[in-house]
């Protein structure tokens, strides 16, 4: 997809001492996974290139926490402790933006919900590969 097909979205934490913008597309999808993290913190995201995400403001607010493989870089606020964004695993090249974080999250022509088996991870990562990968381009 074009990036003149998409258009630059601000958000971000609940506090506002971290601001991002991504461009996304007027249809979306985002990922409702049921992996330990995700579902705890009922985070549905929706996974970008890296090229698409700016952080505006907060990175000296920016924590990090990671576990288990420790690939994921899950980020949040020091001040209020939203997760607005983070690297997943599935799509280290990329950006999972959570999707309620954004200042607008219903402003799409569509937003489709995917159910992903973050719980099976290893066996379901693959289906997440392209996310990150702009279209026309090797995943």
């Amino acid at each position: 997809m074009s990036e003149a097909a998409m258009r630059w979205r601000q958000g971000g934490c609940h506090c506002g001492a971290v601001r991002f913008e991504v461009a996304l597309p007027e249809r979306i999808e985002i990922e409702d996974c049921n992996c330990s993290i995700c579902a705890m913190v009922r985070n549905t995201h929706v996974i970008l290139p890296a090229r698409r995400f700016r952080l505006l403001q907060g990175a000296d607010r920016l924590k990090t926490y990671t576990f288990n493989t420790h690939k994921a870089q899950h980020t949040f606020c020091s001040v209020c402790g939203v997760k607005s964004f983070y690297t997943p695993r599935s799509n280290p090249d990329g950006f999972a933006v959570t999707w309620a974080c954004l200042d607008d999250p219903k402003d799409f022509d569509e937003v489709v919900v995917n159910t992903f088996d973050g719980v099976n991870w290893e066996k379901n990562a693959a289906a997440l590969a392209h996310k990150s990968v702009e279209p026309g381009q090797d995943a």
